[in-house]
């Protein structure tokens, strides 16, 4: 049965495409902290959080242009065929409503995505014209995301990325037969990993866009792969294609095709969830504490232990390791250590340069984290 919807206007339409952008659900996990995760405004429109280049956090309006797609998409609701109140705003609409946000001080940025409407080329010029519309004719020089769309011309992709402060192409699955598991429409190769590796070679270090950064993101069991497969893939995005951030989204079950594996996965909601934040605790050991890709560890079917953090299971496996001298050791061998982050390491750091540390006490600072650490420390000199 097809449903009749009548035709909304302009605020309805804000309301329903900002709706439908939480189905990329990059930065939905973390801390309870609300400051930290995506969130309704008042006139039900979503806000995200973002780390900017320069370490500052900020906040963007997440939109997309249209819902309206031809992609078959089995893990989106959003895919052709299935019924939906569909709806494109203009150019005109989406730069008018996102000043207004950014004027009142709600927003400091955009993140601008879109369903294909008639096919890449065209969908991804609306996008563009909108960033445009911002930079040339507003004088905007604040934070743009754009997300471009798969299997985009070359000159579009350049373009996107001389006018945004970020661009992404989704990857959704680690590699080709993954990825034909989500979709019949989109050629893995051709249609995303080219346009991220041109958006590699514009944004390199020494070249003219080297200050854009280039992030995707993976949609976290849809495909039924394991973790294995999808940490590989974001090592290699890291050390072959030089990219800022990968993301990872829990696939929502009830929300794609009811064949998919991952509407037959036996983890429950909950440790769908667990498994998505256990890969983001897998990126930062990659980014922030010098781990490799044969360093993570997983158990006998490729995944990661739900039970404990990587960092954890890989003290528990590395016994050698330990017991590490909090008095003697280097800034990584420390980082090494479970319970310690960053800024307790440098801490320790800059008291040990004044005095011996004698016991976990002697840091000034107690919680569970630290009770942790002191297992795997010793305070000799």
């Amino acid at each position: 049965m097809i449903s009749v919807h009548k035709k909304p206007d302009t605020l309805e339409k804000l309301q329903i495409l900002s709706r439908d952008s939480k189905y990329d659900l990059a930065c939905a996990c973390g801390t309870k902290n609300p400051d930290e995760h995506r969130h309704r405004s008042e006139d039900n429109r979503w806000i995200y959080p973002v780390v900017l280049p320069d370490g500052r956090r900020t906040f963007l309006f997440r939109i997309l242009a249209s819902n309206s797609c031809v992609n078959d998409c089995r893990y989106c609701p959003l895919r052709t065929g299935n019924d939906s109140q569909r709806c494109t705003l203009s150019r005109e609409e989406i730069a008018r409503s996102f000043l207004e946000y950014y004027r009142k001080g709600i927003v400091s940025g955009l993140f601008l995505s879109s369903g294909v409407t008639g096919n890449a080329d065209r969908t991804m010029q609306i996008i563009n014209d909108v960033a445009a519309i911002l930079r040339r004719k507003e004088n905007f020089r604040g934070y743009i995301h754009l997300k471009v769309i798969p299997g985009t011309c070359d000159a579009a992709v350049e373009e996107a990325v001389s006018l945004a402060s970020a661009v992404s192409v989704n990857i959704e699955a680690p590699g080709t037969r993954n990825f034909g598991i989500l979709t019949q429409k989109k050629d893995y190769l051709n249609d995303v990993i080219r346009p991220m590796k041109l958006i590699s070679s514009l944004t390199a270090r020494g070249e003219r866009y080297s200050r854009v950064r280039q992030t995707t993101q993976f949609v976290v069991g849809a495909s039924g792969e394991s973790d294995s497969e999808i940490v590989k893939y974001t090592w290699g995005l890291y050390r072959r294609l030089g990219l800022s951030r990968v993301y990872f989204s829990a696939y929502q079950r009830g929300a794609g095709d009811s064949t998919l594996p991952g509407e037959n996965s036996p983890l429950s909601n909950e440790q769908m969830l667990t498994r998505e934040h256990r890969l983001y605790q897998t990126d930062w050991l990659f980014r922030k504490y010098g781990f490799t890709e044969d360093e993570i560890p997983f158990d006998s079917t490729g995944n990661l232990n739900l039970d404990a953090d990587p960092k954890e299971v890989w003290a528990a496996n590395h016994p050698e390791f330990f017991p590490v001298n909090i008095n003697r050791a280097e800034r990584m061998q420390l980082l090494r250590v479970p319970g310690l982050g960053h800024v307790t390491v440098e801490m320790i750091l800059n008291l040990r340069r004044e005095q011996r540390i004698r016991s976990i006490d002697g840091l000034g600072k107690k919680g569970k984290l630290l009770s942790k650490a002191a297992e795997y420390l010793e305070f000799g000199l």
